[in-house]
């Protein structure tokens, strides 16, 4: 790999960390405390299995971009599938801000689906460029499906309760 593949990787793992990083402003106050209270769906899981997920995730999802840049944005559907990388990431890091930051259950619940689209297309779009970009998106697709779930679950387990109206 010549410098500026290096360079192309640098940038592509560091930007990934970054949106993470933007999330995990507002996920970190917000564990403890408002996170805490909520009740959650079946099989979470531990708030400590988080981390190393994600780093790994952002690890992968940083290689699966480059991979895809490599092949010149000029080149037919790379632009596409690039594109689609970073508008994904930027829903990524605006999930956290919305469910965790903004302690919208609801919010968070229509951002996450629309994030899960997202990066389906982001994966579709990228086995077209290259094999390897595509199938190191699986893993974050499949933990975005986990966090779907919790998300609903979170949403549907915590809803206020009706009042009834005595006559």
């Amino acid at each position: 790999m010549d410098l500026n593949g290096v360079i192309k990787l640098v940038i592509s793992i560091l930007a990934t960390f970054a949106a993470g990083g933007i999330g995990s402003l507002f996920t970190f106050k917000a564990i403890p405390t408002w996170y805490a209270g909520l009740k959650k769906p079946p099989y979470t899981p531990p708030n400590w299995a988080f981390g190393p997920v994600w780093t790994t995730l952002y690890i992968l999802m940083g290689i699966s971009v480059f991979l895809v840049w490599q092949n010149g944005l000029a080149t037919s559907g790379v632009l596409l599938a690039f594109a689609l990388f970073w508008a994904q990431l930027v829903l990524n890091a605006l999930w956290s801000i919305i469910f965790f930051g903004m302690k919208s259950k609801g919010g968070g619940v229509i951002t996450i689906i629309v994030l899960w689209l997202l990066i389906l297309a982001t994966v579709v779009t990228s086995f077209r460029v290259s094999g390897w970009a595509g199938a190191l998106l699986i893993p974050y697709l499949l933990w975005v499906s986990i966090a779907s779930y919790l998300n609903i679950g979170v949403w549907v387990l915590n809803k206020p309760a009706k009042q009834s109206t005595a006559e």
